[in-house]
């Protein structure tokens, strides 16, 4: 396999390259960014080059590039940068964690990474440049469409499409077959039982505070002799 070539040194790019270095037998040769960003000649021990530079250092008929930006501008951002990395001629590498845990008939596209320790059913199908943290769960016969964000212990229940570029927040989920549209942002803890629109958004209202203090809690509620 080629090596990697990361696009990114934020902290995305610091976490997918903790997995390719020691939960891989990947190898990663240098990170890229857009000159304006660099954070200078080196990050994380790996050279740094300018993305404008990139394929007169590193060919890409002997690298591979990952993508590993967050989902600013509902995952425009890293989607856009896929397409010029393609546009250059670079293959997308994908990372599937080795303790994952998914299906052998999952589907997925470039520039994917899967936790570990996720929860994918079989019959699902992911499309290019998704990411899926670890505790996410989809279930059987769902498709993911390219540029998702699904975020740790997500929920997309059974039969469910959801539409290019959406984020799905913590604690999220997705009701049994619905579509959701694209752009679409699904809060922290919100429910979605019904078809969507595109970029529409769901919000849950945060837990109101209680009225006494945590010690007069603790001591109301007797928790400290337990």
């Amino acid at each position: 396999m080629k090596p990697i070539i990361l696009f990114g040194t934020g902290k995305i790019a610091e976490i997918m390259l903790y997995f390719l270095r020691n939960e891989s037998d990947r190898t990663v040769a240098a990170c890229t960014v857009d000159r304006a960003y660099m954070p200078g000649a080196e990050w994380q021990g790996l050279p740094v080059v300018a993305f404008e530079e990139l394929a007169a250092t590193y060919p890409p008929d002997q690298y591979e590039v990952f993508v590993a930006l967050g989902y600013q501008d509902m995952n425009e951002l890293r989607a856009g940068k896929c397409a010029a990395a393609r546009a250059l001629g670079y293959t997308l590498a994908s990372y599937v964690h080795p303790q994952s845990g998914v299906p052998k008939d999952l589907v997925h596209g470039d520039n994917c990474f899967i936790m570990n320790h996720v929860m994918i059913h079989p019959c699902v199908k992911l499309g290019s440049n998704v990411f899926v943290w670890s505790g996410a769960m989809i279930g059987h016969h769902s498709t993911i469409g390219d540029n998702v964000w699904l975020t740790s212990s997500a929920n997309v229940s059974g039969v469910v499409t959801v539409g290019a570029n959406t984020f799905l927040a913590v604690n999220s989920t997705i009701g049994h077959g619905v579509k959701i549209g694209q752009r679409c942002f699904i809060g922290a803890n919100a429910l979605v039982t019904q078809c969507t629109e595109d970029d529409q958004v769901f919000v849950s209202a945060s837990t109101k505070p209680f009225r006494l203090s945590s010690q007069q809690f603790m001591r109301m509620s007797r928790f400290a002799d337990l």
